[in-house]
């Protein structure tokens, strides 16, 4: 099951898709933002060329946790998102996704202009991996709570 992240800016929409298994995250693009229609439209195409089955929206939020001006605009965005799609549409804490982001960069030493280039991409990549890891977790706690079946 294919699951495409979102990590949504104002310019820029950084996109990444899992492996069919939903173990790991690989980066797609970054599309320059054009305007609501144009934007949906350019997702739905992503979704039905990967054939995604889930999406997660990259949701920022203030270091005490409360929703900005900008994690406003994300949550109207992930509203039309659910309204447009068949699809289940997930938010994920993005908080210091793009820091992290410019800090492998920066480590990989890549130059500012491709680092403009990559970084909500790479974001993308780091709201995706973090939401499959916190889903494999969680399945595992689910698996390790049932009571084992006696064969005996």
């Amino acid at each position: 099951m294919k699951i495409l992240a979102i990590d949504l800016g104002e310019r820029y929409i950084g996109l990444a898709v899992s492996d069919d298994y939903a173990w790991s995250a690989q980066g797609l693009s970054t599309l320059t933002r054009l305007n609501w229609e144009k934007d949906f439209s350019r997702i739905n195409e992503i979704i039905k060329r990967y054939q995604v089955k889930e999406v997660v929206v990259g949701l920022p939020r203030h270091l005490n946790g409360s929703l900005g001006l900008q994690g406003q605009k994300v949550m109207s965005f992930v509203n039309q998102l659910r309204q447009r799609l068949n699809l289940p549409v997930a938010t994920w804490d993005e908080r210091l996704s793009t820091v992290t982001a410019e800090r492998v960069l920066l480590e990989a030493d890549v130059s500012r202009k491709g680092r403009k280039k990559v970084i909500d991409k790479l974001a993308a990549v780091i709201i995706l991996q973090g939401y499959l890891d916190w889903r494999r977790r969680k399945s595992l706690d689910v698996d390790q709570s049932k009571p084992a079946k006696n064969n005996g």
